[in-house]
């Protein structure tokens, strides 16, 4: 079996520690687990990985968040995979920090890497893994919070949660949606 597992985020130096794109964040640390690397391609990063039997092409769109549904939607095509085994890692601002949710399917929620993901396949029935960010900003400010850089006491405990979501993409793939969530969803 193939899946497509996508870290949503903003390409560039000045975008790499902030909050919007610990989407790349968790894929860089599966893929060091996995000893394996990114290579540029075709609207992003991509990388492959073997486990328990299962391939998982891991990609980190160029497109920017906004347009992240080009980028996802182009490799399904190319890798030939169908929707139930696409999993989306984005950041999210209605969980506290370092909360992670795993769910089958669902709105946007006001993200625009999901609107365009949806409005693209056409579909909300796709798995995401939401990390939560928290929500620590004043009225008017949502932009500048999600792409600010972790703050002092987040980063203490950041790389123990993105290791946590590492290991729920691992349960996906190898036990399925469902059991994941029962394992994972509101620890």
């Amino acid at each position: 079996m193939k899946y497509l597992v996508v870290g949503l985020g903003n390409p560039g130096k000045e975008y790499e520690n902030t909050r919007h794109n610990i989407g790349f964040k968790v894929l860089d640390c599966l893929a060091k687990q996995f000893n394996t690397f990114f290579v540029s391609d075709k609207l992003g990063e991509v990388a492959e990985i073997k486990h328990k039997g299962r391939t998982l092409v891991l990609l980190k769109p160029s497109t920017f968040m906004n347009l992240s549904g080009k980028a996802v939607n182009y490799w399904m095509q190319k890798e030939k995979i169908h929707i139930q085994s696409l999993l989306i890692v984005t950041d999210d601002l209605a969980l506290s920090f370092g909360t992670l949710r795993l769910r089958g399917k669902g709105s946007d929620g006001g993200h625009n890497g999901l609107k365009s993901v949806a409005y693209t396949l056409n579909s909300t029935e796709y798995a995401r893994l939401k990390f939560g960010i928290g929500n620590d900003f004043n009225k008017g400010q949502q932009v500048n919070y999600v792409l600010n850089e972790w703050s002092a006491e987040e980063t203490v405990t950041l790389n123990d949660r993105i290791e946590v979501a590492c290991e729920i993409i691992t349960s996906f793939v190898s036990i399925g949606l469902n059991r994941t969530m029962s394992a994972f969803n509101n620890k």
